[in-house]
């Protein structure tokens, strides 16, 4: 088989079978084709070997030299799923994955706000301007949720059980995942369905979803009416989400569903917790939970 149908053939395996998300799946095709060359390139078009893979493998990850060590990790990581892929199809007789060594990116700590700047920010909001409603509603979803800011962007009204206070979203790939959204929020979403005629269109803010750089943008003069001294992004809130709760005492395998994490290990681990175990849990350790609401009374 020659290299280009190899490729062709695994980004079909990666869309189909693994529901990859069409920016992964340009993201994998652009990793590819600068490792192996352009579609008239003579490595391209020749019978794949797995010498021949993997010696032209490691010359584009030498060319890769000068990228910052996030992409040489994201690139690095495509070209081991590929000889991965390959090996298990049985199209190579050797491992050729466990050749290419991903560099060791240095963790940084994600930007997340005190449960004080938290709070500040939602006494800010003038509620007596009608604009306010919007930015409110969409910082109450995604920080009493942790969604990302594409899933509360997308948020419809279908996709809301207010009587057991869920939202149904689509995360990564296209997977489903159960929201649970702290009292305050709800309320916000009840009370925003019925101050407007949003009910008569699929979207929760609009007759379409959201612009994320206009969710972006909202977000951030979030920020700057509380007067934060940090720029404030849609990202922090999910971060300040998952944060308060792990410090609170929430169970580690209890958040990672929350947020929707991708992993098949902790999922298999946690598949039993139930919806009324998640509830549990947010309004005992959110900030927004009736217990905090009641303290702080």
């Amino acid at each position: 088989m020659k290299i280009q149908e190899m490729i062709t053939n695994y980004l079909k395996y990666m869309e189909f079978v693994r529901s990859a998300s069409p920016l992964t799946l340009r993201h994998y095709a652009l990793d590819l084709r600068q490792a192996y060359g352009p579609q008239s390139s003579s490595v391209f078009l020749k019978e794949a070997s797995e010498d021949l893979l993997l010696s032209t493998a490691r010359g584009a990850f030498k060319g890769w030299s000068k990228l910052s060590l996030a992409s040489r990790n994201r690139k690095a990581a495509t070209l081991k799923s590929f000889l991965g892929w390959a090996f298990d199809q049985g199209l190579i007789e050797r491992d050729l994955a466990a050749q290419i060594h991903c560099p060791t990116v240095p963790k940084r700590i994600p930007h997340f706000l005190s449960v004080d700047e938290s709070l500040a920010i939602l006494r800010s909001f003038d509620l007596n301007q009608k604009d306010q409603e919007k930015v409110r509603l969409l910082y109450l979803i995604i920080y009493g949720g942790g969604l990302r800011v594409s899933e509360a962007c997308g948020l419809k009204w279908t996709d809301i059980t207010f009587s057991r206070r869920t939202l149904r979203v689509r995360g990564k790939g296209g997977k489903e995942r159960l929201i649970l959204l702290p009292k305050l929020a709800m309320d916000a979403l009840q009370a925003w369905k019925k101050s407007t005629t949003l009910q008569a269109w699929d979207h929760v803010f609009g007759e379409q979803a959201l612009n994320p750089r206009t969710a972006y943008e909202m977000i951030r003069q979030c920020g700057l009416q509380a007067g934060l001294l940090k720029p404030l992004n849609p990202h922090a809130l999910r971060h300040s989400f998952a944060t308060h709760l792990l410090t609170s005492g929430a169970n580690l395998r209890t958040l990672q569903e929350l947020l929707g994490h991708d992993s098949l290990q902790a999922t298999e681990k946690y598949t039993h917790l139930g919806v009324d175990h998640l509830a549990r849990t947010l309004e005992g350790f959110h900030p927004l939970g009736n217990n905090k609401n009641k303290k702080s009374s």
